[in-house]
């Protein structure tokens, strides 16, 4: 496959940004989250795994900052806003990137999409990366707002709920109470992330499946469940946290015990973004799991 950047036209006539970079046999699909976010978390993938010869794909899914961005205010446009368009969009981008046999990475969001992906195109996949994200969003819920009440004061806690009841999300305290646990849990090294002048994230897109921020979830991803199906996957699977995720590293773990073929690696002085936070342990965790699945040698 050719280096470089490429728009792509969806069979619904939208155009999406995608870029391939790197050299080899190893091909690596990376999914961004989000919702709404976009492929710039992946810029350096492409070098980090060039000593294990990958070639490393990304986009940007509709919505998102560099690929057509509908007014999902428009009713016809509504229908766009649901995990089955997402997942069949994610099909679609790679059948248009001519991949197959490959390795497929999901960050949050992506990582849901990537269990959806592998439970129903799983023949397609050598292996799978689910990165920071559960098999369903209840015991998500139930973690991140422990967090808030193990960081926060009962008054400071109860200060964020009165502001999401009333959905008074500008309110500077709330704003500032929201960045510490961003600090603490999502971007630990926030130094170390993509800077841009303007803001980059589709929030009608993010605000539709999530909330205003990481710890309301009160989206339409409410409910989604895979628990009951997480061992149907059968492909090898890289289970990868930060050591402070938002995630319940016990969901986690228990996925670990349910996925017959799966590892389980957490990324040290990592938050949500760990790949960000600390790159070196994260691209020696992916590097030797992408390794061991192409060599023969995956373990548990």
């Amino acid at each position: 496959m050719q280096a470089g950047s490429r728009i792509v036209t969806l069979a619904n006539g939208f155009h999406l940004f995608t870029r391939t970079v790197g050299q080899g046999d190893v091909k690596l699909l990376c999914v961004h989250g989000g919702p709404g976010s976009n492929h710039e978390e992946f810029e350096n993938f492409g070098d980090r795994l060039a000593k294990y010869g990958v070639q490393v794909s990304m986009y940007d899914q509709l919505g998102s900052f560099y690929s057509d961005q509908p007014d999902f205010t428009q009713k016809d446009n509504q229908k766009y806003l649901t995990l089955d368009y997402y997942l069949s969009e994610l099909e679609e981008v790679r059948q248009k990137l001519g991949l197959d046999h490959f390795y497929l990475l999901g960050h949050s969001w992506g990582g849901l999409l990537a269990q959806e992906y592998a439970l129903k195109y799983g023949d397609h996949l050598k292996g799978v990366v689910v990165m920071s994200m559960i098999d369903n969003i209840a015991e998500y819920t139930v973690h991140i707002n422990q967090l808030r009440e193990k960081t926060f004061s009962k008054f400071d806690v109860n200060y964020m709920k009165d502001v999401e009841a009333h959905e008074r999300f500008d309110d500077p305290k709330y704003k500032e109470l929201v960045a510490e646990l961003y600090k603490i849990y999502v971007n630990r090294h926030p130094e170390k992330a993509p800077h841009h002048l303007v803001e980059t994230m589709a929030t009608p897109v993010y605000n539709h499946f999530q909330g205003n921020n990481e710890f309301v979830m009160v989206g339409t991803l409410n409910g989604w469940d895979r628990r009951a199906d997480i061992h149907n996957i059968t492909v090898p699977t890289l289970l990868t946290f930060g050591d402070h995720d938002t995630m319940p590293l016990a969901t986690a773990q228990r996925m670990h015990e349910q996925i017959p073929h799966s590892r389980l690696v957490l990324t040290p002085d990592g938050g949500h973004c760990h790949s960000v936070d600390n790159p070196d342990a994260f691209f020696s965790t992916l590097g030797e799991f992408l390794m061991d699945v192409e060599d023969g040698e995956f373990r548990d």
